[in-house]
């Protein structure tokens, strides 16, 4: 091995940290000290010393930020704490009622209360994991516990910083662990650029800034990410290992000085009539920024309070998205047709003169079902004012009828499919109380091509691959006439697909062999069973553990599962119950096809809270409710804020609310918190010997 002089090593390593803080101070800091040219004759002269002596290679090294070699596909990782969704609020009133709740919950604490507020960026979440202060990892938002490692596409993106600018003066040290949260984005002058080169190439347009984002970040091949103008602010932090800071917007100011840009129109430490007051300003700015915002996200200032407060099911009690009011444009609806789910739904769905509204030009709307088309007297050729509020699909609010001249028709829902021809009846048995009118062909076209796009999405059986016009071409030429069907194609049948080579279409197969070893709770989600989602599917999985267990569960034992009721329990009892359901199951398995079993916990070693739901209220002394809803879920309980007839226990601390009055009215067993978390230890330590 050849020794390498140490004036060029100590060259190099000058030049690295040179670069990468010139790079802080042009993208975050916006003082840059040299000029461009001087910045790129540093930048050529560390390219050629890199290669020159590539035993140097640093994969933070400024030059690293584009170069990384393409993936055959995203590897998933977890995140340290989960990536929580937000509350949204509408109008100020909410707004002051989100207060009020804040207030009560901190009781004297409130006199100190502050708030954060930052513009809602409408762009991707991202977290940037460092270790000692450089970048060895980035992951998608995902579910918000698990995410995509888009690692070598976040290092092209040049105002996040690949290693952390220390500043020598400062109090607080760069730490161990740093997970750092933010929203990658496309301002709108590069997003138009971006979509102006596209066209001129042939290539389908993005639809809005965040589309191109996320379809930017998602790039297999991190050179092509590098060639999108990826923007970034940070918004928050995961893990901080010994975070000594007690302030929200310390920590983001803490974060700019070490290189990350925040929003320059965040307000920190201040009271709720600044939040007021700076909601109203940033809806004014609102049209002249340079990137899209659909709002203002608030959050208690302090983080001791914040974990006081706590969080609910899916989202924290100490922030929430302040969203602005959607947006709205009038046009006129060309014509109205009919898409067919795959359960079967007739959805009417209006083709307008296409419109800008919300920074996107409109061209259809969703009505809905016949009665909010009969409700609203919509009719085609009629003046109607449509609303899109963040990116959902547009929908008309209502109608001009003032416009009409007469030659407006009315519309009438087809009686037969539009795809199959068949029957359509209103509800799922002809049950006129319901407002869906349904195909009731099982084999369908377009309820198959819907199914095929809904199971072999991410979050169900996870087909790379298999997109809208793909899934249309498959039930078309016959190749899928169900769902089984995916697991047994071969390259032979896909070689004559149009836009279909030999090499995609070997890729396709090993696609799908590479995801026929599936956990439970995506096959079950993957099967489209009405009223079944991730959550609920996840549910079942873990209650059941097999496709057996399931399959041959009444609907009484599924109903007996906290938080599931009748509408869900007959749903899932019904489907298994159908012969031709059963045939579809038993084809999967015989593709070829393993579902990954979770065995439910057995009597010897059952925790001492499974499937017991806790309720607390009032202060618990000595303890925070985040620690007690810890020690209430590693007993394998679930913490509630509501006490209803399902509710196991309530525990009763320091100044109850209403919540024990109606323990007591639907004669709920009452604890007090020394007495139940006593009780939880000896049952814990019995569980323990019993095991042992």
């Amino acid at each position: 091995m050849t020794t390498i002089d140490p004036t060029i090593k100590a060259r190099v390593r000058e030049l690295r940290q040179e670069l990468h803080r010139h790079n802080v101070l042009y993208h975050a800091l916006d003082r840059p000290e040299i000029s461009d040219a001087e910045y790129d004759r540093m930048f050529q002269e560390l390219i050629a010393l890199e290669a020159r002596y590539p035993e140097l290679f640093d994969p933070n090294s400024p030059t690293q930020r584009v170069g990384a070699a393409p993936l055959s596909e995203f590897e998933s990782a977890p995140h340290s704490l989960p990536m929580v969704s937000l509350d949204n609020a509408f109008d100020e009133a909410e707004i002051l009622a989100f207060d009020r709740r804040v207030r009560e919950a901190l009781g004297k604490e409130a006199d100190a209360l502050r708030y954060t507020a930052e513009p809602k960026m409408d762009g991707v979440a991202v977290e940037l994991i460092y270790q000692n202060g450089r970048l060895t990892k980035a992951l998608t938002r995902g579910d918000g516990t698990m995410g995509e490692v888009v690692t070598a596409n976040v290092r092209t993106i040049g105002c996040i910083p690949l290693v952390l600018m220390q500043d020598h003066d400062a109090d607080v040290d760069i730490p161990q662990i740093l997970e750092v949260r933010g929203e990658v984005f496309l301002n709108k002058a590069d997003f138009e650029a971006l979509n102006r080169n596209r066209s001129a190439s042939g290539q389908p347009l993005f639809a809005n800034p965040r589309n191109a984002a996320a379809g930017s970040l998602r790039q297999l091949d991190p050179r092509i990410t590098a060639e999108r103008p990826l923007s970034f602010f940070v918004y928050g932090i995961g893990l901080w290992s010994d975070l000594s800071i007690d302030s929200h917007g310390d920590v983001l100011f803490q974060l700019h000085r070490w290189g990350f840009p925040i929003n320059p129109r965040t307000l920190a430490k201040v009271p709720l009539e600044d939040v007021l007051t700076g909601y109203r300003h940033l809806h004014d700015e609102r049209p002249r920024l340079p990137y899209d915002i659909d709002g203002m996200v608030v959050k208690v200032d302090s983080l001791r309070l914040q974990e006081k407060l706590g969080m609910k099911a899916r989202s924290p009690k100490w922030a929430i998205a302040w969203k602005f009011p959607a947006e709205t444009a009038t046009t006129r609806i060309r014509h109205i047709d009919v898409q067919v789910g795959r359960t079967g739904v007739l959805t009417p769905v209006a083709h307008l003169e296409p419109v800008h509204v919300g920074g996107v030009t409109v061209s259809r709307a969703t009505l809905h079902n016949m009665e909010e088309i009969e409700r609203k007297d919509i009719r085609i050729g009629d003046l109607v004012d449509i609303e899109r509020a963040g990116d959902v699909i547009p929908k008309v609010i209502g109608v001009r009828t003032q416009a009409r001249t007469g030659s407006e028709t009315p519309f009438e829902m087809p009686a037969v499919c539009p795809s199959c021809g068949s029957t359509v009846i209103r509800g799922e048995l002809g049950d006129r109380e319901e407002v869906a009118y349904r195909c009731i062909n099982a084999q369908c076209p377009a309820q198959l091509k819907e199914h095929i796009k809904h199971c072999t999405a991410k979050t169900a059986w996870d087909i790379e691959g298999i997109g809208d016009k793909l899934a249309d071409q498959l039930v078309e030429q016959g190749l899928v006439q169900s769902i089984a069907d995916i697991w047994t194609l071969q390259v032979e049948q896909l070689r004559k697909l149009e836009r279909m080579g030999d090499l995609s279409a070997r890729k396709l197969i090993d696609a799908i062999a590479a995801k026929k070893r599936m956990p439970l709770k995506r096959f079950l989600f993957g099967l489209g069973i009405r009223h079944i989602g991730e959550t609920v599917a996840a549910t079942l999985a873990d209650r059941f553990g097999s496709i057996d267990a399931l399959s041959n569960a009444p609907a009484d034992a599924i109903r007996s599962i906290p938080g599931i009721g009748d509408t869900i329990a007959d749903s899932v009892a019904a489907f298994f119950k159908r012969p031709e359901n059963r045939r579809l199951i038993q084809q999967i398995l015989d593709a070829g096809v393993e579902i990954v079993e979770q065995r439910p916990p057995s009597s010897s070693d059952r925790l001492p809270l499974s499937g017991k739901t806790v309720v607390i209220t009032g202060t618990l002394p000595g303890m925070s409710r985040s620690e007690a809803k810890q020690r209430i879920e590693a007993a394998g309980g679930r913490l509630s804020e509501t006490v209803t007839k399902s509710t196991h226990v309530v525990v009763v601390g320091e100044k109850p609310g209403s919540k024990l009055a109606q323990a007591k009215r639907l004669g709920i067993e009452v604890m007090d918190p020394e007495g139940f978390f006593s009780l939880l230890d000896r049952m814990a330590g019995i569980n323990d010997q019993a095991n042992g």
